[in-house]
């Protein structure tokens, strides 16, 4: 099959949906091999009644296995869904060493409409050039980008997905005993955190909130604003320096007290998937004493970024999306890790302690250069979890996975 034009998939595992399945068949359909390789019970719901492989072993079993699947089925090309599970790192290692290709998707760096898909990683694995020059003379280079279709994707349809993904899952223990999850706390635990905290968020917090960024932004005071990302976000597990978002806090506050401003404030937003079991706003109270700078922090349980980033001073984040958005409103970011978008003329290249006083807006002409090859490069119109991204997200994925080459290769 390797002589031929038709390839042989492998689909590890995928976001808790439909997604890969209807992938899969279009692939199918389209005359290439399509195997299957299930880790957790979740997998095999979303793909029944395909028929699957299934591994059952330890971790340190599984490159061995994967090495005699490749051989078996002839295997050209995978497919997975986020580069740092800890079943997929050592499925990317092994198709390094065996001459199979792997197509990563993940979640958009440009939201809403689009998901990303990318060979061999995503994010700080991301084969995209950090040359800014590369940008300017590469998206002059391009046609006039087809429109984006857009669709409304529901916040209840992709808790559903994981619901019935994770419930599946209670049966681990007898089929797949040996399974190693990429969270960190033990999903009954999340679920209660959001079962907690997001009637709270809806019914109290998001207009208290709301009301305190509208005053905040009439009141024309300076301040600085600090997204929180997730503790099991492999942004900050597997690419950055801290260990969890209680670190950056601190090493945030730290520098905030030590060099902005005296008259500027620090707005602190919680992650609005955060389940509440972390209790930011205690931390933010007891930093605040700690480091003397009570008065200057604002903590945020919920409320919308796009008004708070536009009239800021600037923006720090370790490797957010939220970092691309502030560029793309003109607010000066600063990250704390390398991000695809961390480039000279974007991002403020200087120390966190100089951010606060020195921190310049991005070269709007550079943001949109490189939004327009990043977008041609990586980003697949469409979505994971709705009928409409996911209807899009198909066909828009089968070109790219069966492409001889990559569209960022095809423009190097």
């Amino acid at each position: 099959m390797r002589g031929s034009s038709k390839r042989s998939f492998l689909f590890l595992q995928g976001p808790a949906s439909p997604f890969f399945a209807r992938l899969a068949d279009r692939l199918g359909a389209d005359g290439h091999r399509i195997v299957k390789l299930n880790f957790h019970a979740g997998d095999w719901a979303y793909w029944a009644p395909r028929r699957a492989l299934a591994f059952r072993g330890r971790l340190e079993e599984l490159p061995g296995f994967l090495d005699e699947v490749y051989r078996r089925f002839d295997i050209s090309d995978q497919v997975l869904y986020g580069d740092r599970r800890p079943v997929h790192k050592a499925a990317v290692e092994r198709a390094a060493a065996c001459g199979v290709r792997t197509h990563v998707f993940e979640e958009g760096y440009f939201r809403p409409h689009w998901v990303t898909l990318e060979r061999e990683g995503v994010n700080a694995r991301s084969l995209l050039p950090r040359d800014p020059h590369w940008y300017r003379q590469t998206a002059a280079r391009l046609g006039t980008p087809p429109e984006t279709v857009t669709f409304h994707s529901p916040f209840f349809i992709m808790a559903t997905h994981d619901v019935l993904y994770h419930t599946a899952g209670l049966v681990n223990p007898l089929f797949f005993p040996h399974y190693v999850g990429h969270g960190l706390l033990p999903v009954v635990v999340e679920y209660a955190g959001y079962c907690l905290r997001l009637p709270r968020v809806r019914l109290w917090d998001k207009r208290r909130d709301a009301q305190r960024i509208a005053r905040l932004i009439d009141s024309g005071r300076p301040y600085f604003v600090l997204p929180l990302q997730l503790n099991s976000d492999a942004q900050i597990r597997e690419h950055s320096s801290f260990r969890d978002m209680a670190e950056v806090l601190t090493h945030v506050v730290e520098s905030f007290a030590a060099h902005a401003p005296k008259d500027a404030l620090l707005v602190i937003k919680n992650h609005p998937l955060d389940p509440g079991l972390n209790r930011y706003g205690a931390q933010v109270k007891r930093l605040a004493r700690r480091y003397g700078c009570a008065g200057r922090l604002l903590y945020l349980e919920s409320g919308f970024l796009e008004p708070l980033l536009k009239y800021a001073r600037g923006c720090v984040t370790v490797n957010s999306t939220s970092g691309i958005q502030a560029l793309g409103l003109g607010c000066p970011v600063k990250t704390l890790s390398r991000p695809i978008y961390d480039l000279p003329g974007l991002t403020f290249q200087g120390t966190l302690a100089d951010f606060w006083t020195a921190g310049e807006r991005p070269d709007a002409e550079l943001f949109t250069c490189f939004r327009r090859v990043v977008t041609y490069a990586t980003q697949i119109n469409g979505g994971f979890y709705c009928e409409k991204g996911i209807a899009l997200a198909v066909p828009n994925s089968a070109r790219v996975l069966t492409a001889e080459r990559s569209p960022l290769e095809a423009l190097q």
